[in-house]
């Protein structure tokens, strides 16, 4: 079966796209087949709506703070609340969770969901640094409407199944900075601004690439590179490449863990959702 792991951007361009790491796992090792960049939302919807079987990590938050979304008297129920947060505007979302933090204590400002804690990754209502609020509202809409599955919070297309019932299309919740700081701890290994992108970052991508290759991860699966591969890899100063492997090393995972809940707490908050592999015997 073919893997994904996905390095999403919400506004995705020549300088800055999406990017599609995709591979396949055997007896605990995960191959590297192709890197793929998508310079628009279209285009990655259309390869989204591809009536292939996979399982994919993706590097963007796939549900709200049930405080915040209780807080605004929005919907509880997944979807619902998707569709009432897609239809509002940037703006508008930044104002609405902008009042929200303003109204609380020093400290307390966002709200959190259950796995962001155990991830260790920022807030799904951050609109900045980084604007993950604005990667779930450009996202997660078209998993939905290209009918993929997305265990614990949406069903898929009924009708794109396997002989035994079970959706072809899975996305999970991915974040790369999980495996990363198992490795790196909070040192940094990437930046989008050139004049930051350094030799002592390169250094530490090459040790991250290395780990995964060696198999040195809670995860327990090994990465298969060719040496040009490893190279571009250590090579991208943003990071990009090398999250969308991280991804895609979140995903085989998840993938092996199996149907249905691909590694999944049961249960997980039906509202919030679950990064794949944060574990609270992991944390």
């Amino acid at each position: 079966m073919l893997l994904i792991g996905c390095d999403f951007s919400s506004r995705p361009g020549p300088r800055k796209p999406i990017v599609m790491a995709l591979g396949q796992a055997k007896a605990g090792v995960v191959s590297l087949d192709a890197l793929q960049a998508i310079f628009t939302l279209e285009a990655f919807a259309s390869s989204l709506r591809e009536r292939r079987s996979w399982v994919g990590g993706f590097d963007l938050p796939f549900g709200l703070p049930r405080e915040l979304v209780q807080t605004l008297g929005w919907p509880t129920q997944w979807l619902d609340c998707l569709r009432t947060y897609q239809a509002l505007s940037r703006a508008q979302i930044r104002d609405l969770f902008a009042a929200f933090c303003n109204a609380r204590p020093a400290g307390r400002k966002f709200a959190h969901r259950a796995t962001d804690r155990w991830a260790g990754s920022s807030p799904s209502m951050k609109w900045v640094n980084p604007p993950v609020a604005y990667m779930l509202h450009a996202g997660v809409p078209l998993l939905v409407d290209a009918g993929v599955s997305i265990p614990g919070l949406f069903a898929g297309d009924s009708t794109d199944v396997d002989a035994h019932g079970r959706p072809r299309r899975v996305a999970l919740e991915a974040y790369p900075g999980l495996l990363a700081r198992e490795v790196l701890g909070r040192d940094s290994y990437k930046s989008d601004d050139r004049t930051k992108q350094t030799a002592q970052r390169a250094e530490r991508r090459a040790i991250l690439v290395d780990a995964l290759v060696q198999g040195q991860t809670r995860l327990g699966m090994r990465l298969q590179l060719t040496p040009a591969q490893n190279e571009a890899l250590v090579l991208d100063g943003s990071g990009d490449q090398l999250d969308a492997v991280l991804c895609l090393m979140q995903a085989a995972w998840g993938q092996q863990q199996g149907w249905p809940s691909f590694g999944l707490p049961v249960p997980i908050d039906p509202l919030e959702g679950w990064i794949v592999s944060a574990l609270p015997s992991a944390a």
